[in-house]
This record gives C-alpha cells, structure tokens and sequence, in this order.
C-alpha cells in the first residue's frame, strides 16, 4: 500500500465519520478516530501520522512499546515531533502485564476486572499520578470475549471508578463479530445507556464511548460513540 492510498483510506474514513454524524444530529467533532496500527508496518503508520492521524491503537504490550519507540524515528524523517501522537492501548490487558502498561498509555481502552484496575490503581497512587483507562463491558454477552458482564456492571462501575489513583473516562465494547444491524444498535445503544446511568450513580462525567470498528462504526456513532477504532478501513488487511 502506498502513502498515497493510506493518505486516502484515511481521508475516505474521515468522510464517513462526518457523514454519520450529520445523519445523527451530532457535531463532526465529537468522535475521535483511532487507527488501529498492531501489527501494520510503521512507514505506513507514520503516512498516516503525517496526514494528521493523531490518535493510534496498539493491543500487545511489549510489541506496542517498542514500536512508540521505532516510529519516532520514522516521524522525525517526515518532520513530524512525538507529541503529535496519543497512544492507546486497546487489547486486553493482562494483570501480568499492567505495570509495564501504566503510564505509558494516553488511554487504556479494556479494563475488564475489578482486580486489573485496583493493580493500575496501586501502580499510579505510588506514582502520584492518575491512569486514564475505559472500562470495558461484554454488552453482548459472548462467552468468548472479554468484558464486565452486563449484570455486574452497575456495581463494578462504581466501585472500579471510586478506586484512587484511576481515571475512569468511560466505557468500552466490542460488537458480535458478522452481527446484522439490529444487533449493532442493541449494543451499542446498551452501552450508551449503561453509561448514563454509570454518571448518575457515580458523579461522575464518564464521557467515553469507545465502539465500533471498520465494519460497523457507522452505526457505533448513531449510538453515541466518542471514540471509533478503525483498522482495515485506513491500512488494509494485517500480516
């Protein structure tokens, strides 16, 4: 793929965005773009990079923080700093592995457990600071995947977000992998709702809505989402 397709592919996706969210009545600006860039060659990512992709999607840990090294080298080629880049983590993240994640991370899309994040929690309160993380939620129920099940969720909400030390910006999920639209709707609005009730039983903002992917994120906007993952769509198929 060359830096011209990536250039369109993105600018191709940016469009559909818009178009979704003029469909909806919501402003362009209230949805984010991440582009999923695990195992998509770097020189591609930094195209994208320079084409004004800002936000980036990574769901291995040590893969993701080597390559936030090597791809400074190949922005600084395009003439592009570091700081034009905010690094997401958005696979699952094991306990094992959560302290070579906290705080490298702008935002940590998939906390799944109430031990996972009283982990983050411990990690940031020694550090003095505050982890920016999403909690995610298996809407949909599939056995196979990761997620607070939608029965727990209310009270693993509130006693995850009341932790010190983490910053709960929001919610998180996946759609049935081939789901038709209604199923689509279904959990992506669930999501949405659950969230709403999570600030009033919490105080607090919660703004993130992070759903929806290249197939489907359409519709993820029509629910409410703030924050799309988009892989495929921008970079074609992965190795």
């Amino acid at each position: 793929m060359t830096e011209i397709r990536v250039t369109d592919n993105l600018a191709a996706v940016r469009q559909r965005m818009d178009a979704a969210c003029i469909q909806a009545g919501r402003s362009t600006d209230s949805v984010r773009l991440v582009a999923v860039s695990k195992r998509i060659d770097l020189d591609l990512v930094a195209d994208a990079v320079a084409a004004g992709q800002r936000l980036l999607g990574e769901n291995r840990v040590e893969e993701a923080l080597a390559r936030q090294g090597d791809l400074i080298t190949r922005l600084a080629d395009r003439g592009v700093t570091e700081a034009a880049v905010s690094w997401h983590f958005i696979g699952h993240l094991q306990r094992n592995k959560a302290n070579k994640a906290a705080g490298r991370f702008d935002l940590l899309h998939g906390v799944e457990s109430p031990a996972l994040a009283e982990k983050l929690s411990a990690r940031a309160v020694a550090e003095n600071r505050r982890e920016p993380v999403l909690l995610e939620i298996g809407v949909a129920g599939e056995a196979q995947k990761n997620g607070i099940a939608l029965a727990e969720a209310p009270r693993l909400i509130e006693q995850m977000s009341a932790l010190p030390g983490l910053d709960v910006r929001g919610l998180m999920t996946m759609a049935p992998y081939g789901a038709d639209d209604t199923v689509l709707h279904e959990t992506f609005g669930g999501l949405r709702r659950l969230c709403e009730a999570a600030r009033l039983r919490t105080g607090l903002p919660l703004p993130e809505l992070s759903m929806g992917m290249s197939g489907d994120f359409e519709i993820a906007i029509a629910e409410g989402a703030t924050l799309v993952r988009v892989g495929s769509a921008i970079f074609g198929p992965r190795a």
